[in-house]
């Protein structure tokens, strides 16, 4: 494990020196700071579609940051050859594999929070009162995230960026349509369908009072499940690549 921590903390300093992360957390504050002030806040919409809007402005920018992270991560590091030397220091590919993502998740997890306390701060500042179910969109958001994070890590040890975004891309619209597509649980294909539905919590946090405990626990469970279903399939996947 030491060696998978080493292969993380290398990314997630490589992350820090990248400036993408900080023009978004930056775009993000003025996003945050500018919505209260829509023309339609006032004609009567409250702060259900502040929370609404802040939301799916922190799911976009989480996904921008996501693709920039981890898209290329390994792709470049083969082409720079950066890659050998440190297969060479006794680290197995999985572990490299486990560690990049871990390190693209981690600071995926730095950048969330900052969205989190960005709109958490601003919408009380706004409407004067605590909106602590923002928190349980923002997790929801952190999670399809690293989701996606291992997706494009699984693809990348095989093939290049431009390919891994496309199927990151495709990946994320056909997850969100298996309503529109199967129509409910009565379809026989309904749990075989790859599907992200799970994370979907926006409404209920926006509109309502966020979700139970033990929906956060299954949410969870589904997160472990697909990151690290992904991850075995990218660590076969690098374990065969000729180097």
């Amino acid at each position: 494990m030491n060696r998978v921590a080493a292969v993380a903390r290398a990314v997630v300093f490589d992350a820090i020196r990248r400036r993408i992360v900080w023009v978004v957390v930056l775009f993000s504050l003025v996003l945050a700071a500018v919505i209260p002030m829509l023309p339609s806040y006032g004609v009567g919409v409250v702060g259900a579609v502040y929370r609404e809007i802040a939301l799916a402005m922190t799911y976009v920018a989480a996904m921008v940051v996501t693709l920039v992270l981890s898209v290329a991560r390994i792709p470049v590091e083969v082409e720079r050859r950066t890659l050998y030397s440190v297969l060479a220091r006794d680290v197995r590919r999985w572990e490299y594999v486990l560690g990049t993502w871990l390190g693209i998740t981690l600071t995926l997890a730095a950048v969330t929070a900052v969205f989190g306390g960005i709109i958490f701060a601003v919408g009380w500042a706004v409407y004067s009162t605590p909106m602590w179910t923002l928190w349980q969109g923002v997790l929801s958001i952190w999670m399809e995230a690293g989701i996606i994070a291992a997706l494009c890590v699984a693809i990348s040890t095989i093939t290049l960026p431009v390919v891994v975004a496309v199927a990151a891309l495709a990946f994320l619209f056909i997850a969100h349509v298996r309503a529109d597509l199967l129509g409910g649980p009565e379809n026989p294909l309904w749990y075989a369908y790859p599907s992200l539905d799970a994370f979907n919590i926006i409404a209920p946090v926006s509109h309502g009072v966020g979700v139970s405990l033990l929906y956060l626990a299954t949410m969870t469970l589904v997160f472990v499940a697909w990151a690290g279903a992904l991850l075995l399939l990218g660590a076969l996947g690098f374990s065969r690549r000729d180097l």
